[in-house]
């Protein structure tokens, strides 16, 4: 079983207003991915919230889609809440596609290579990379979980998957929307549709 895990608890200050809530085409920057992930072969899709979690829970009810409210999003940066998810999951929850909200770019295509890829090769550690940049989504195997969960700021995730940089597969992308978020308003204006 594979759970999406997006990490929807930002403050937005660089925006100035909440991200994940901005219109996106016809939905939300947030919506946008959900229906990306929703395309997808995923057995779950799980998101955590933050600053504005009612708006962002408004936009998850409709889809289907669990949520879970991390009260240190303030604090806590985004360890807590990729901590929280992974805590958050069902059991039988054997790896973990960790996304981020304000990647409206994503595309269905490299969710579902990185699912077969998992299949695949059964390896715990994969990413997507273009022209040898990695991104998101990145899926993590359960067996590494507690090494995320032992982790404590300012210990990031970067320094998770840098430590373990020898382990990890590569699903070449040819797409650079896997390093592309939207982080301020020339990103929103420069990307929205």
């Amino acid at each position: 079983m594979i759970t999406a895990i997006v990490l929807a608890a930002g403050l937005s200050s660089r925006m100035g207003r909440p991200k994940m809530t901005l219109p996106w085409g016809k939905t939300t920057v947030l919506g946008q991915v959900l229906q990306v992930l929703a395309a997808a072969e995923l057995d779950e899709i799980l998101v955590v919230t933050g600053g504005a979690h009612e708006a962002v829970e408004a936009i998850c009810d409709p889809a289907g889609v669990r949520t879970v409210h991390n009260r240190e999003y303030a604090s806590g940066e985004m360890l807590s809440s990729l901590q929280l998810g992974l805590l958050s999951v069902p059991p039988a929850t054997e790896t973990a596609m960790i996304v981020l909200g304000d990647q409206p770019g994503i595309q269905q295509e490299v969710v579902e290579a990185l699912i077969r890829s998992y299949h695949g090769t059964g390896i715990s550690l994969i990413m997507p990379s273009f022209q040898r940049r990695r991104g998101h989504p990145w899926l993590v195997a359960r067996e590494l979980w507690p090494k995320l969960l032992e982790m404590r700021p300012p210990e990031t995730p970067r320094d998770f998957l840098n430590r373990r940089s020898g382990i990890i597969h590569y699903v070449e992308v040819n797409t650079p929307s896997i390093v592309e978020d939207i982080d301020n308003p020339e990103d929103y204006l420069k990307s929205k549709p």
